[in-house]
């Protein structure tokens, strides 16, 4: 009698468990609160770096706030004057120079850890907005290069000042063809019409 009793305890439980369930996926398809598309488009520009350097704590929260008009377009480092240009083109906002402070020909850089000076303080960890530092406490620390943002976010926090900031290394799967010098002064007409002597 007793195990009838179980059963039927199990049986209540599961078609709870079953209406329950049903009741949320109609209130969750039904009452979906949409975004803001603009926000959405936004957030597909920036870099995802999350390194908070805009002054948001992240992407998502920046590109909100330039959606809503409570920003400036040019406070994302990592992207730099492109991705300015690319938020200035959505929300249809003056483009506005970058920061003077922001190196517009540095290259692409990446963290590196000095494996002989690291201490394992995990302190690189909490500090990396990606997770592209692998380690564990008291023990060396490394850094997952094709993750890494070089959002520069970990290094002024290494006690022992092991990581550098470094440029990218060119492999054949991220080489870029360099972009055409321009002249600054065309030669005049006349001088290539000149015949050689």
């Amino acid at each position: 009698m007793d195990w009838l009793l179980e059963f039927e305890a199990i049986v209540i439980f599961l078609g709870l468990a079953l209406a329950f369930g049903l009741a949320l996926g109609f209130a969750a398809v039904r009452f979906k609160v949409e975004g803001n598309p603009v926000a959405e488009q936004i957030d597909r520009e920036l870099p995802q770096t999350q390194c908070g350097q805009c002054g948001f704590p992240g992407c998502k929260p920046y590109a909100e706030a330039l959606a809503n008009g409570e920003s400036e377009v040019n406070l994302c480092v990592p992207g730099g004057t492109e991705v300015m240009i690319k938020i200035a083109e959505i929300t249809g906002r003056e483009e506005k120079p970058m920061d003077d402070s922001v190196d517009e020909e540095k290259p692409p850089m990446t963290a590196w850890i000095d494996e002989d000076l690291c201490i394992g303080c995990v302190l690189c960890i909490k500090a990396c907005p990606v997770d592209a530092i692998l380690g564990a406490t008291k023990m060396m620390h490394t850094v997952i290069q094709q993750e890494c943002t070089g959002c520069d976010l970990c290094a002024p926090v290494c006690p022992v000042d092991c990581i550098e900031m470094k440029p990218k290394q060119v492999t054949l799967k991220n080489w870029q063809w360099p972009e055409p010098q321009m002249q600054l002064e065309p030669k005049p007409l006349a001088e290539l019409a000149e015949p050689a002597k």
